[in-house]
């Protein structure tokens, strides 16, 4: 994460668009809704007339950095779009409580000096808080892997399951760009509820009797089912329309006891109003909550907020609350699974790229000398994104396995040419000699043309390049610097090689 060069699971891929994510508590009405989105809309005109000014003094621009401006109530487009982008399933619902505002903006090679997470960022700062809101996100990427930072926190005693949620969000709030925290704790609609007292106990009146009792009431339960042609009609009996909308009815409303007599329902139970949960998740049995962040890639790396976390923070509250239980989901769960199948496929390949190549050589030490160009392939890649200027990415890695089968090219060229000229009789230093002069021009040219053969790809700044260009920074910089250094490399290992077996061989026969 640190270092010369940095780590992230996956490229900031900016994109022309950028878009408000909205979402209210569950119950609240499109007015609401569409009060707030206006808010987010004047705010979005504030950056609009900032950035226009600050683009034109910096070069020649087109009349506005935003082409068009869509804003959405009841559901959620942009959103949907980034998390089916990432394989999740988004069920295609309307609700009054969800909205957003999205802004497409114009090509990036026409916008001078304001990249969309510059905007995205400004957007969020230029945005008053809104009252009542749940959660509002801020983004500009085409595409997500995962939220950056989703920390999932599983225990038994919910109020301790809430507390410790709160504090890791404001631990989180002292990190410098870590933006838009939330929880997944959705709060219902408001509800009354109903807290049995000693006295219902007495009388044999239990909790789950209570709420039957009321459901009964303004409900109904089912006595009878009419048939009428193809339909079956339900009969309901429960209380009159206009006494089942007045909150008088419930509190002066009589309930039954189990030896039958009545009595007000204010003696058994306290009324009180509350909200509710719209969702309560568990895992293993256990009550859970995911606590949420975004990262802004201009101000910080998501790698070296995770790992302080992890080193500073998580160790603190696992003091604090041994109860419960701490583990990352999204994008840093995505990562470490990545990750470790690289870790457990990456060996098995190289393995298999040393049994082809020791099977013809019929030897155990050449291909040794053949793969001994990976190592500096992957010196190469890593050079190469410090020269770019851009963190390592898991596609990064993908590049570097991929290096790994074609940088061995040049060396297995070399390794084969000296074999052949040694099978003819030609003496060991002449042979590698010849051969290093030989190949010397087929390797290089076959290099370069790769290198100079990616090299539209990593200037490209159209953004479906972006998804490929560390993975062409990583093949580029990797072949060119392994060939540099295989040209020196190979001849020197297969004379040292030659001489150890040499030693091997005259020392055998003296004990012999």
């Amino acid at each position: 994460g640190g270092g010369w060069v940095r780590f992230q699971f996956f490229p900031p891929v900016e994109g022309d668009n950028v878009a408000a994510i909205l979402t209210m508590p569950e119950g609240t009405s499109s007015q609401e809704t569409l009060r707030a989105v206006h808010a987010l809309e004047s705010s979005a005109q504030r950056v609009r007339a900032e950035a226009d000014v600050s683009s034109s003094s910096k070069g020649p621009s087109p009349t506005s950095v935003f082409r068009h401006t869509l804003s959405s109530i009841g559901q959620q487009p942009f959103f949907k779009t980034q998390q089916e982008g990432a394989g999740k399933f988004v069920p295609d619902v309307s609700n009054a409580h969800l909205g957003e505002v999205h802004v497409e903006l114009v090509p990036s090679e026409e916008r001078v000096g304001a990249s969309s997470y510059q905007l995205a960022s400004a957007w969020r700062d230029a945005t008053q808080p809104i009252p009542g809101v749940e959660s509002l996100k801020f983004t500009a990427s085409i595409f997500s892997a995962g939220e950056p930072i989703n920390l999932q926190i599983t225990g038994r005693d919910f109020a301790l399951l809430e507390q410790a949620g709160n504090e890791l969000q404001k631990i989180l709030a002292r990190y410098p760009g870590v933006k838009d925290i939330s929880d997944t704790l959705k709060a219902g609609k408001s509800e009354i509820q109903l807290e049995i007292k000693p006295r219902a106990e007495v009388l044999g009146l239990s909790q789950a009797e209570l709420g039957r009792q009321v459901r009964q009431a303004f409900y109904g339960e089912e006595v009878q089912r009419i048939q009428r042609g193809r339909d079956d009609m339900r009969v309901m009996v429960r209380f009159p329309k206009i006494d089942r909308s007045r909150i008088s009815t419930l509190e002066s409303m009589m309930i039954r006891t189990s030896d039958g007599r009545e009595v007000p329902l204010e003696e058994v139970a306290t009324l009180q109003w509350g909200t509710g949960f719209s969702s309560i998740e568990r895992v293993d049995r256990r009550r859970a909550i995911n606590i949420l962040a975004d990262v802004d890639v201009t101000q910080a790396n998501t790698t070296e907020i995770i790992r302080a976390l992890d080193e500073e923070d998580l160790p603190s509250l696992l003091a604090k609350y041994p109860g419960l239980t701490f583990s990352w989901q999204g994008e840093r769960r995505e990562q470490q699974e990545t990750i470790a199948g690289i870790a457990s496929g990456y060996p098995l390949a190289l393995i298999i790229i040393y049994a082809l190549l020791a099977v013809p050589f019929r030897s155990y030490t050449q291909p040794l000398i053949v793969m001994s160009a990976i190592p500096f392939g992957l010196i190469g890649a890593v050079f190469g994104h410090i020269l770019m200027g851009m963190d390592l990415t898991i596609l990064s890695m993908f590049g570097i396995v991929a290096l790994s089968g074609v940088v061995v090219n040049d060396n297995l060229v070399l390794v084969v040419y000296i074999n052949r000229m040694r099978e003819e009789g030609m003496r060991l230093g002449e042979a590698v000699l010849k051969a290093g002069v030989a190949r010397f021009r087929p390797i290089l040219l076959t290099s370069l043309t790769t290198f100079v053969g990616l090299m539209p790809l990593i200037l490209e700044k159209s953004v479906q390049a972006q998804f490929l260009i560390p993975m062409a920074i990583s093949l580029a910089f990797g072949v060119m610097f392994a060939t540099v250094i295989s040209l020196i490399l190979v001849p020197i290992g297969y004379l040292l090689l030659e001489d150890i077996k040499s030693l091997f061989i005259s020392a055998k026969a003296a004990n012999g």
